[in-house]
């Protein structure tokens, strides 16, 4: 049960998801912000995988209400890299759902990597906008769409992957911890995608439509631009060859 403990900081439980978000928020670096969010939840798999019992059920409708909490919490900020933290740790908090069932260590692995990819990428966009307008904060300059096309396309596609929409692998990812719940938390977790979706909206409002109020400001790279369409690319075709046939 220690072992259980300790990993639900690596796979965030609330209260102790704060661990997480508060060492995302003193990390400066967009660079160290990535690699936290994709290294940190493998150290809790790897808990997981060495622990002597089970996870029991009871972790179950802890991690839905984690999760619940932070998505709820995503309608309310609007700064990119705490909207990254935020939706991170509700994704993984729905990996204890899917080990509470004596899932393969392999697909706890897999599923964890599908949630926390997205979320490294947009902390990795977060840069470019703090470059240009001092913060990463929806609403500060919106209309980006007419001014920085290449930066607009990458974040909405890093967005909507990020909230699990088809064909990424997170949508293939939810839908088999749906067959593993039964009919409650497979509503708790519909809302919770829903939630998501709602707040990816809100997001993506304040940051690539409305009134464009921005000076000339010169867009990302192409190389940069190519960089993240083929990690992404290479993302969707792992995550569809990977989940052939699990579902």
């Amino acid at each position: 049960m220690t072992l259980l403990l300790i990993a639900s900081l690596f796979l965030p439980l609330f209260p102790l998801s704060a661990v997480l978000n508060g060492a995302l928020t003193q990390l400066q670096s967009p660079a160290a912000r990535c690699a936290v969010l994709l290294l940190w939840p493998q150290l809790g798999v790897a808990l997981l995988q060495i622990a002597a019992h089970g996870v029991p059920p009871l972790f179950v409708p802890w991690a839905l209400l984690t999760s619940a909490f932070y998505a709820l919490r995503l309608l309310t900020v609007r700064d990119m890299g705490r909207w990254a933290g935020y939706l991170a740790t509700s994704a993984l908090a729905l990996v204890w759902a899917l080990a509470a069932g004596d899932t393969p260590i392999v697909d706890l692995r897999l599923f964890t990597f599908w949630f926390s990819l997205p979320p490294a990428l947009m902390a990795l966009l977060a840069h470019p906008l703090i470059q240009r307008f001092g913060a990463a904060y929806a609403g500060l300059q919106g209309g980006l769409i007419g001014r920085l096309p290449r930066l607009s396309g990458v974040l909405a596609v890093t967005v909507l992957t990020a909230v699990a929409t088809p064909p990424f692998p997170g949508f293939f990812a939810l839908l088999r911890l749906l067959h593993a719940l039964d009919w409650t938390g497979m509503l708790a977790v519909l809302a919770i995608w829903l939630v998501w979706g709602w707040a990816a909206t809100k997001l993506l409002q304040g940051f690539i439509f409305g009134t464009d109020r921005t000076s000339s400001i010169a867009d990302i790279g192409r190389a940069l631009t190519l960089a993240f369409t083929g990690v992404l690319g290479i993302f969707v075709a792992a995550g569809l060859y990977l989940t052939r046939g699990g579902l």
